[in-house]
């Protein structure tokens, strides 16, 4: 690796990690530098998956303000975060990489759709509970933790735009702020690549010098999101998911 790729991937790293915390998709920045640098894709997969875990533990504290009261819903998504992200990386290494290939690119485009509609969506849903005398589940009912769970398993199978499927799925089903939710699913995050990257440290290889230069780029990129995602509004913040969520469609299908 020369001095210029080692910059280059640290500078990635660091994008990565930002717009992690502020989104999600930080995997469509380090994983192309990688593989523009040589390294096979499953290394470079792993790779990543490993360096951008403490990017994703630095956005979660970074947001911690915004966690304040969710630790029920910490521990009870987390676990399906755990369950998802090991399933994800078991068929990372036992499924061609085609698998999700043709998934993919749909389930980002109905999340983005989601994530548009989700304010007017949410508020008929409001209305028609007033109307029928009921109220929301605070946690989602069944619906949630099932859509989480396929959405970590993604996120442990490869990861760009999990962040968007999150947002997209707590944004219609929890009655919460979006930046509280922005928070919890930078914790979700974070397992899911934590337990991916513990997997993979037993299976698979790795490229340890990229694994060091995403880690320090990512740890201060998730400082720089916490700090610049929680600023804004919840219009603007629509809008970035919905313009990373396209770039990151766009990626997928013309690689």
């Amino acid at each position: 690796m020369t001095i210029w790729e080692a910059i280059a991937i640290f500078a990635a790293g660091i994008g990565a990690g930002t717009i992690n915390t502020v989104v999600g998709s930080g995997t469509l920045i380090t994983f192309p530098v990688l593989l523009a640098f040589g390294v096979p894709p499953v290394t470079a997969n792993v790779s990543n998956t490993l360096g951008l875990v403490p990017g994703s533990i630095s956005g979660a504290i970074g947001y911690r303000r915004e966690l304040a009261g969710q630790r029920s819903r910490i521990l009870r998504f987390g676990l399906v975060a755990l369950l998802g992200g090991l399933a994800g990386a078991i068929l990372l290494l036992a499924l061609p990489s085609k698998a999700f290939d043709a998934i993919v690119p749909a389930l980002i485009a109905v999340a983005l759709v989601l994530v548009i509609v989700q304010p007017k969506l949410a508020a008929a849903l409001r209305a028609r509970r007033e109307r029928n005398g009921t109220t929301p589940h605070p946690d989602g009912g069944l619906a949630l933790p099932a859509g989480l769970l396929v959405a970590s398993a993604y996120g442990g199978y490869f990861g760009a735009a999990q962040g968007v499927l999150y947002l997209s799925l707590m944004g219609l089903l929890l009655s919460e702020d979006l930046q509280r939710l922005n928070a919890l699913k930078n914790v979700l995050a974070a397992i899911v690549n934590g337990v991916a990257a513990v997997f993979f440290l037993f299976v698979a290889h790795f490229d340890w010098a990229a694994v060091g230069l995403i880690a320090v780029g990512s740890a201060l990129g998730g400082q720089v999101g916490a700090k610049v995602g929680r600023r804004l509004p919840p219009t603007a913040l629509r809008a970035i998911i919905v313009i990373v969520g396209l770039l990151a469609i766009a990626q997928l299908v013309l690689k």
